[in-house]
């Protein structure tokens, strides 16, 4: 299995001045639009971090707030871009998915998930693809990180929750050829692209506030140094369940990293070929409904005694999460009521469905997964 590594570049961007999203005028999905042809998505594909950054003390000035690593400052202060990430066969392979911090993964239709990556150093990245349309609930958890959030049009039951969201939406016609474009080497509508080059334009174009507010307080909480879970389950594989791509993480005991499968293969990005790793997995149940069409998923991203699962460093725990409100921010803990304090890198959040526990696997072996097959 190939492993990861670090390809971020650093850039500053200035502050912009504040302006709310327009309303949209469509909840079609996904046009076919005009097509051009997709960027050099290798261009940032061996660029490491400078040994100074890589090597510095984290500090609350330095941290990366989505990872709890050292970064740029300048960068460290900005609001991060969410981007949705279509997931089935159709659009594989992704592009720039190695490149995220975080990437939450939740069902939409018919057993299928979306994913949504998380970026917080976005202006030089490479394409990514294929850009996939918003459901309602990934907009609350994007909210969560005060992302700006970047999509391909949306369920209708998403189209009101929108107008008070800073977003670059494909539909929107002011952005097109702007920020975003298509790839004519692939089938729409799995073909849709955006760059760091791109973002940057879309939200200049918009106006929007580029840096946290100073009343933001972290997502995710961040342990100083690596740390072992106390009397943890053996995790050697962790499988959220989902029947479709049905995928799993496998722990590299020589890079610290959960390294993920799906679809029968090692979970790639297209773009430079890595694996996509992690050094966090949070399993994240979830209650929902059905829509009244039948089709879409209302999943209900606010708990007061919400369950999951925290793995990392070849261990599990079990822990609970809260989140008072749809438009509010959530918060992990352990079985102690302590916050929960992630490892510093990356992290991956399946969210699970309440009635699709009992598909979720840890195993202790990787012979064990094998045999639950």
């Amino acid at each position: 299995m190939k492993h990861m590594k670090k390809a971020i570049l650093f850039a500053a961007l200035c502050c912009l001045t504040f302006a709310g999203c327009g309303n949209k005028d469509s909840n079609i999905e996904d046009p076919v639009s005009t097509e051009t042809v997709a960027a050099d998505t290798e261009q940032t594909a061996d660029t490491e971090l400078p040994t100074e950054a890589t090597e510095a003390a984290v500090t609350d000035a330095n941290m990366n707030p989505l990872t709890g690593e050292a970064m740029d400052p300048a960068l460290a202060s900005q609001r991060p871009v969410s981007c949705m990430i279509g997931n089935t066969v159709d659009a594989m392979p992704q592009y720039g998915t190695s490149y995220a911090d975080v990437i939450i993964e939740a069902p939409a239709e018919g057993g299928l998930t979306r994913l949504m990556a998380i970026f917080q150093d976005y202006a030089n990245l490479p394409t990514i693809m294929s850009v996939r349309s918003c459901r309602h609930y990934y907009a609350y958890l994007s909210n969560e990180f005060e992302a700006i959030y970047v999509h391909y049009g949306q369920a209708i039951y998403a189209t009101e929750m929108l107008k008070s969201c800073d977003d670059l939406n494909g539909l929107d016609g002011d952005l097109a050829d702007v920020t975003f474009f298509r790839d004519k080497s692939r089938k729409s509508p799995h073909n849709a692209y955006i760059n760091g080059e791109s973002i940057v334009a879309g939200i200049e174009k918009r106006g929007y506030r580029t840096q946290h507010a100073d009343t933001y307080q972290n997502r995710l909480k961040f342990n100083k140094t690596n740390t072992d879970i106390a009397n943890g389950e053996d995790a050697a594989v962790v499988a959220p369940g989902y029947t479709v791509n049905k995928p799993w993480f496998v722990y590299n005991a020589d890079t610290g990293l959960y390294e993920r499968y799906q679809y029968k293969a090692a979970h790639v990005d297209g773009g430079n070929n890595e694996q996509l790793a992690f050094k966090n997995v949070i399993f994240q149940v979830c209650d929902y409904k059905v829509e009244p069409d039948g089709k879409y998923l209302d999943v209900k991203t606010a708990s007061y005694g919400g369950t999951g699962k925290y793995i990392t460093n070849g261990k599990a725990m079990d822990i609970t999460w809260v989140k008072e409100v749809e438009d509010g921010v959530g918060r992990y803990y352990d079985a102690d009521g302590n916050e929960l304090l992630l490892n510093p890198g990356k992290t991956c959040i399946c969210i699970i469905l309440n009635d699709a526990t009992d598909k979720m696997g840890v195993f202790a072996t990787e012979a064990d997964f094998e045999a639950s097959k």
